[in-house]
């Protein structure tokens, strides 16, 4: 599974991993209170937490849209919850010095879908030494994924996997190929389905994305069925506050129940 990442806890139950957390960093407070809920709730089902939360939003619609409260102050309060609760921690780069800074902070560098072609982002990322999670162009096959992963192996980091995230479908909405799943594990790397994102609805004309939060427990449970080695998802106690994403976030409280459901389908699927 992610045998590279050394802090995760639960390794050994058989269970998928979970990448979870909020879209961003909004304050110094609502990223403790979601992982220590998400961690309570991974410890008792035994599943592998990673906590996730951006520490800038580089990638918005609109220039008035919520980017962040601060990269330094961001980042800090990131590795912080990793600390406070010895669980590692992702978040995402836009830029080769980003990939720098935050290698300070993370454990887990997470590389934007519409930025995996991007030969010296990945270069850099590769770098740090950390581990690198890739998520899947919208516009890119599961095949031709083997090319960013080999940017990375062939820069001397083999710590790397790879995220499925839906595919371009029209101009405002994506769907997901489950096929990608088995064909992006044939590259010998985990392979993850975040849910959160495949559901967007993205460009509308407001400039800011839409979501279908009620196909959240859908995709997930195809995800697992399929063999994804994790699951990605976004979690806040008030999605309709949030300040990115809120659309196609899932709530903080329904995020126990979804989660029994998908290690019910894990160990029925993949006994081990």
């Amino acid at each position: 599974m992610i045998e590279f990442l050394k802090k995760i806890k639960h390794t050994s139950s058989g269970n998928f991993f979970l990448i979870a957390g909020p879209c961003v960093v909004e304050d110094d407070k609502m990223p403790f209170v979601i992982a220590e809920k998400v961690m309570a709730i991974c410890d008792r089902l035994q599943i592998p937490y990673i906590f996730k939360a951006s520490f800038r939003k580089a990638n918005r619609s609109r220039l008035d849209s919520f980017q962040g409260i601060g990269d330094i102050k961001a980042l800090n309060i990131i590795r912080q919850v990793g600390e406070r609760f010895d669980i590692p921690v992702l978040t995402d780069i836009h830029t080769d010095a980003d990939a720098a800074m935050a290698a300070e902070y993370a454990d887990i560098l997470q590389i934007p879908a519409f930025l995996c072609r991007q030969t010296d982002l990945l270069i850099a990322a590769a770098n740090t030494g950390k581990i690198i999670n890739i998520k899947k162009g919208q516009f890119v096959s599961a095949e031709s994924m083997k090319f960013a992963v080999d940017k990375v192996r062939q820069s001397g980091n083999n710590k790397v996997m790879l995220t499925e995230r839906g595919s371009t479908f029209g101009y405002n909405d994506l769907v997901v190929d489950f096929r990608g799943i088995p064909i992006m594990k044939a590259i010998g790397v985990p392979v993850v389905l975040d849910v959160t994102h495949s559901l967007q609805i993205p460009n509308r004309a407001s400039g800011t994305s839409g979501g279908h939060p009620q196909f959240i427990e859908t995709l997930a449970k195809a995800g697992i069925a399929a063999g994804a080695d994790g699951i990605f998802l976004e979690t806040h106690p008030n999605p309709a506050v949030a300040k990115s994403d809120g659309e196609n976030m899932l709530h903080l409280d329904l995020l126990e129940d979804l989660l029994e459901k998908l290690t019910r389908i894990r160990m029925a699927s993949f006994p081990s």
